[in-house]
């Protein structure tokens, strides 16, 4: 499988610590892709609080990620984050992190996330992005989605969400996603404790009203899954073994 660009050596690059509470991890000890979810989340606003490309003036949506645990968190009670910026288009931009765990845990993210304004509006990213466009070093970021979901019209899995689930933008919270896939994985192939690739589409929102069903397709050692509402995939998972 292709692997991530490395660090950039110009351009911003945001640093942070956390610990790796009991909330995160499953019942082994392995940090769960909910909370790595979250605590990419974290790394990321916390950056562009720094910079001012963040709330109220500048809003990002997750358009897709993808999760590298080349080595899972099994025994780390904290971690080092480092993030910057990918890739770089008029509407749109990439961001990458670098998870280092104190017991050895490794894992590399990259995602593509869609700029709006204060209005939640698609609004073009403009001047004053210098930092991250440094650090993409002309990779362009590309909103293409490429997950094929399973047939729609295979058993469905309803799956029932909760107040909790919901983030400022009224919507399920990108985060909220992956415990569908953990509970789902749970005793099954991959084995989320052994190095594997995690990717989720967002396509479209997901409100906390709507009736949500999973389709799910686990042949050839591999798992895939929409989030179905109505006749409509809102979102695409997949998960296989490095």
């Amino acid at each position: 499988m292709d692997t991530l660009a490395p660090s950039p050596p110009t351009g911003r690059i945001f640093r942070v610590g956390y610990k790796i509470r009991l909330s995160d991890t499953d019942a082994s000890g392995r940090l769960r892709l909910d909370a790595v979810a979250r605590f990419l989340q974290d790394a990321a606003i916390d950056d562009v609080k720094e910079t001012g490309w963040g709330a109220p003036d500048h809003l990002w949506v997750l358009r897709s990620v993808r999760i590298d645990a080349l080595r899972p968190f099994l025994a780390d009670g904290a971690m080092t984050i480092h993030t910057w910026g990918s890739s770089f288009s008029s509407l749109a931009a990439g961001r990458r992190w670098s998870l280092v765990g104190e017991a050895g845990g490794a894992i590399e993210v990259d995602s593509t996330w869609i700029h709006l304004d204060g209005d939640a509006r698609p609004a073009r990213i403009g001047p004053g992005f210098d930092e991250y466009a440094d650090a993409a070093q002309g990779r362009v970021t590309s909103t293409k989605l490429t997950l094929e979901p399973p047939p729609l019209d295979a058993a469905r899995v309803r799956w029932v969400l909760r107040a909790t689930d919901v983030d400022r933008m009224g919507h399920i919270n990108n985060a909220a996603y992956w415990p569908a896939v953990e509970h789902s994985l749970a005793g099954r192939t991959p084995d989320l404790r052994r190095p594997h690739r995690a990717r989720l589409e967002y396509r479209h929102p997901i409100d906390l009203g709507d009736a949500v069903d999973l389709v799910e397709d686990s042949r050839s050692g591999r798992y895939s899954a929409a989030f179905v509402v109505g006749d409509v995939a809102r979102a695409v998972v997949r998960v296989e073994s490095l």
